[in-house]
């Protein structure tokens, strides 16, 4: 029994360091915080920066589902990692406004591949039944990476050594070894994947599976989902300076924070989503997000700001494996196209921080709190439609 558990976990471990490679992308929250500071940036100006990274995930996704088909889901994940490193590279050479929507445009088509591609590659390792827990196992690890890019932003910031010379840009080399120690261990894996039944999808065909309606309310959901992760990650600093008269390099903590409890929670859900229904899990963790958002509508205190900031972190923590797993098992015939219009639901992440910006710039970071509650009205309604199980 313990040889046919070594190559399970041979398999398993690059897949996990490639989830932690999936969360790069979420230094773009603080990054972008260090930008606008750098540039001097309005709020509108400095969430392009977010919305260009998850604007890539419109045009990519569902055409990576299709060339999975071609090539495979490893050599997909690996291609997309490649990208990543790209992205990573650009920033070594400085932080102008037109090298920095290049770098964010890269990590975000990587991010948009190895979505894609990684989720359901992990489906060749992971038995069915277990898959929405190690899907939220993979969120978890993925966490680590993000909830470390404030500190070494913050650490690099803070640093006077003239060799260093780069400040809060010394994040991206830090994480551009770990994509190139990834890259290797992936590539010389040996993972079989299962041919999918029939002949590849069309594009058109793909689009069409939005018709069935519990996919197409996925898709929104995963919308929802990303919109509040970013937003979340963006503007708990804001609020913080705003209402506190906090530094940026103190109130960058508040995404620290958020992360911190988005990683505690994808833990606890990897246990708890194997002795519970994913509904009952699913309704505590929007609820979670309810009452934070009530509460930064009105606390100007820092304590229960930072309360409501780690309830959002901890209630969306396993949001998107719970959506994700539940499209997939209600097509499992088609799983890399679903796999690409899940993904492609990311573009929330697009969509939420440009409406963010201009509530915030019309009403206050009340205006930007207004519309993540708009995203986590939805999710309830989600959960209203899931199966009992």
């Amino acid at each position: 029994m313990k040889q046919s558990n070594i190559p399970s976990l041979s398999r398993l471990l690059p897949l996990m360091l490639c989830f932690f490679a999936m969360g790069f992308v979420d230094l773009v929250g603080i990054a972008s915080n260090y930008v606008k500071a750098d540039l001097n940036l309005t709020d509108s100006q400095a969430n392009i920066f977010p919305s260009l990274v998850f604007f890539w995930f419109l045009i990519f996704s569902v055409p990576t589902g299709m060339l999975m088909n071609r090539i495979g889901r490893k050599k997909t994940v690996l291609l997309s990692m490649a990208v990543t490193f790209a992205s990573l590279l650009l920033p070594v050479f400085g932080d102008g406004y037109v090298l920095m929507l290049v770098s964010f445009s890269l990590l975000g088509i990587g991010n948009a591949l190895m979505q894609t591609s990684l989720n359901p590659l992990l489906s060749n390792v992971v038995s069915g039944e277990r898959l929405a827990s190690s899907l939220t196992f993979g969120q978890f690890v993925k966490a680590i990476a993000s909830f470390l890019a404030p500190y070494i932003a913050m650490w690099g910031a803070t640093q006077t050594i003239p060799s260093l010379g780069m400040g809060w840009r010394v994040l991206f080399p830090v994480y551009m070894v770990v994509a190139v120690i990834a890259i290797l261990w992936l590539g010389g894996t040996s993972i079989e994947e299962e041919k999918e039944d029939g002949r590849p999808s069309t594009f058109g065909e793909c689009l069409a599976l939005l018709g069935r309606p519990f996919i197409l309310l996925s898709f929104i959901g995963i919308m929802c989902h990303v919109g509040i992760d970013v937003g979340a990650n963006t503007t708990a600093p804001k609020i913080l300076m705003k209402r506190l008269g906090m530094s940026l390099a103190d109130a960058g903590f508040a995404t620290s924070l958020y992360f911190i409890f988005r990683t505690a929670g994808c833990l606890l859900g990897s246990v708890i989503l194997q002795k519970i229904a994913s509904r009952t899990f699913f309704g505590v963790s929007v609820l979670c997000m309810l009452a934070a958002m009530a509460g930064l509508f009105f606390f100007q205190e820092k304590t229960m700001i930072y309360v409501c900031i780690a309830l959002i972190g901890f209630g969306n923590s396993n949001i998107f494996p719970i959506i994700f797993s539940q499209a997939l098992l209600a097509m499992p015939q088609k799983k890399n196209e679903v796999s690409g219009l899940m993904i492609m639901g990311l573009f929330g992440g697009t969509v939420f921080p440009l409406a963010m910006g201009l509530a915030s710039d019309a009403m206050g970071q009340s205006g930007a709190v207004a519309v993540m509650t708009v995203g986590v009205a939805y999710l309830f309604a989600y959960m209203l439609r899931m199966k009992r199980k």
